[in-house]
């Protein structure tokens, strides 16, 4: 295979990257501690009196003991490099994030589904024995009948003593 070739395909991987093995959730989980830290207000203050200290040392202190002058640059090449760990470390917590959303999202959907089964459950239940309770016999219907009965056999009473 020629050199082009071998420029050409894709998917290839260096040598190199194939010795490097790295536990994912190990990664993940440091990323996200890093992102944790990252997103506070102590890390903040403490970033900014940091800063603010290196441009008052190097802007009020002696030429002789001041390493980095005006244009600052070690000082930018320090945040740029913190700048440049920092967005892929936040954004591999944030995948993480989302995927922890997205498990709990179903979750929360499957049980709102159980839970809407289970209440249309209940309800034909309900409405079943709603229906047998109105075929079944009330007191006042009971009393209603009882008090018929004893009129007719009163009634009977009456026929049999006047004849």
């Amino acid at each position: 295979m020629s050199e082009l070739d071998r420029l050409a395909t894709p998917g290839r991987r260096g040598r190199w990257s194939g010795r490097m093995r790295m536990d994912n959730d190990v990664f993940g989980r440091f990323a996200e501690a890093f992102a944790r830290g990252m997103g506070t207000a102590n890390f903040l203050l403490w970033m900014t009196v940091v800063i603010v200290g290196w441009l008052l040392w190097n802007t009020l202190a002696p030429r002789s003991v001041a390493p980095d002058e005006f244009p600052f640059m070690f000082l930018t090449l320090a945040l740029s490099l913190q700048a440049s760990y920092a967005a892929p470390l936040i954004l591999l917590a944030q995948n993480r994030q989302e995927a922890r959303d997205r498990v709990s999202l179903e979750h929360d959907r499957e049980v709102a589904a159980q839970s809407r089964a289970d209440t249309d459950f209940l309800a034909r239940e309900l409405a079943s024995l709603r229906l047998r309770v109105n075929d079944l016999a009330t007191r006042d219907f009971i009393r209603g009948e009882l008090r018929g009965l004893l009129e007719e056999l009163n009634a009977k009473d009456e026929l049999e003593d006047h004849a």
